[in-house]
């Protein structure tokens, strides 16, 4: 399997400096501003809910196929939480909103494979002691 890559840089100190991410040839300036406040920019939390709700979204996917029932889409949100805590920050919780397509399955096979999908998708295995809380909704 190929091992993924991302760049950041940082220039200056924590309240003032400005930087960027670099996904791929996407690159996204972010500052403690677009971080704690609501200064226009990205963050290392939204980056982080994008590749979580992304993961999810995949997992489910195959977890459903794999259950035979294929579904027609997913669409999956993030919600990622950053609370203040002693010495710092910390990502406390992200909350999974997801919304599928899903032709013959009952809404109770279906939350159960999106809890499935939840707990085995490797972005959340990644985020142990993060609580991931999970609104799936089907179509």
């Amino acid at each position: 399997m190929p091992v993924r890559h991302a760049n950041a840089q940082w220039n200056g100190n924590l309240k003032e400096g400005k930087g960027t991410m670099k996904i791929g040839a996407h690159e996204f300036p972010y500052s403690a501003g677009s971080r704690f406040e609501s200064e226009k920019g990205s963050n290392p939390e939204e980056l982080l809910g994008a590749a979580h709700a992304g993961c999810f979204s995949m997992a489910l996917s195959a977890e459903l196929a794999a259950a035979g029932h294929n579904p027609k889409q997913v669409s999956s949100t993030a919600d990622v939480r950053i609370d203040p805590v002693s010495g710092g920050f910390k990502i406390t919780s992200i909350t999974l909103n997801t919304e599928a397509d899903v032709p013959g399955i009952d809404a109770d096979t279906f939350n159960k494979i999106a809890e499935g999908a939840k707990t085995n998708c490797p972005v959340s295995q990644a985020l142990g002691g993060v609580e991931i809380k999970l609104n799936a909704t089907l179509k």
